[in-house]
């Protein structure tokens, strides 16, 4: 496969157990990639010294996926020592008051704020059992996704089968839409199950895409990396 350019626009999922593997496949995937997603569950096994160590010593963008969620002030006050590590996207989730914290936490830095909508692990069935009031799921996520906005979000992170009516709403104008749930043809769906490929989610108007397993689990990652590129818009 030809060499491609390292394109922000795909993300990897660095869901690996612990800093050292992160830094194993960062090293196999190179300069194919230039973004990385670090999540909760490496939290505990070194995320926060490998996003230094991927930021500060390798050039790479660093997302740091803790959805946040607390009372204001909490908020806050962590969003405000994260923004300490130079990193690109922190998330939190995308209730107002929080989304309003997290602003006021992360300062005029850099470090953009990313408000989590619907979980793409969820459906409508999941938010019925979670008394989330009735409604259709994409309708509430674009609901939802206005309300981060107007709050002060950066952007939002959504499925790819909401992008295109996020993008279309008036508040996301110059506004970030993130998606998780990617999957390339004939990939595994995992726990995701509101999915789309990746060329589908850009067409719809995702500015980044989050891949994690099709990559990480492949027999060659950088491989895998690289067709997914190719095939984007």
């Amino acid at each position: 496969m030809p060499r491609l350019p390292a394109d922000d626009r795909l993300i990897v999922a660095l869901d690996v157990p612990n800093a050292l593997a992160g830094l194993k496949l960062a090293e196999t995937l190179g300069d194919s990639v230039s973004f990385y997603k670090i999540g909760l569950g490496m939290l505990t096994g070194g995320g926060l010294a490998l996003a230094n160590e991927l930021k500060q010593d390798q050039g790479k963008r660093i997302f740091l996926d803790m959805k946040l969620f607390d009372i204001g002030a909490t908020v806050e006050t962590a969003v405000r020592g994260l923004a300490q590590f130079d990193l690109d996207f922190l998330t939190v989730h995308g209730d107002p008051h929080v989304v309003r914290a997290a602003r006021e936490g992360a300062g005029g830095g850099d470090m953009k704020i990313l408000a989590v909508t619907i979980l793409t692990s969820l459906d409508r069935g999941d938010l019925d059992a979670g008394l989330i009031r009735p409604g259709d799921l994409p309708e509430l996520v674009a609901e939802r996704a206005a309300r981060a906005f107007e709050a002060g979000a950066d952007g939002v992170i959504a499925s790819p089968q909401e992008a295109a009516m996020i993008r279309a709403l008036p508040e996301a104008k110059d506004r970030l839409i993130v998606t998780p749930g990617v999957r390339p043809q004939g990939s595994a769906l995992g726990d995701q199950k509101r999915v789309a490929t990746p060329a589908q989610a850009i067409a719809d108007g995702a500015d980044h895409i989050v891949v994690g397993r099709p990559i990480w689990a492949a027999k060659d990652p950088r491989d895998a990396a690289r067709a997914i590129l190719s095939d984007l818009p």
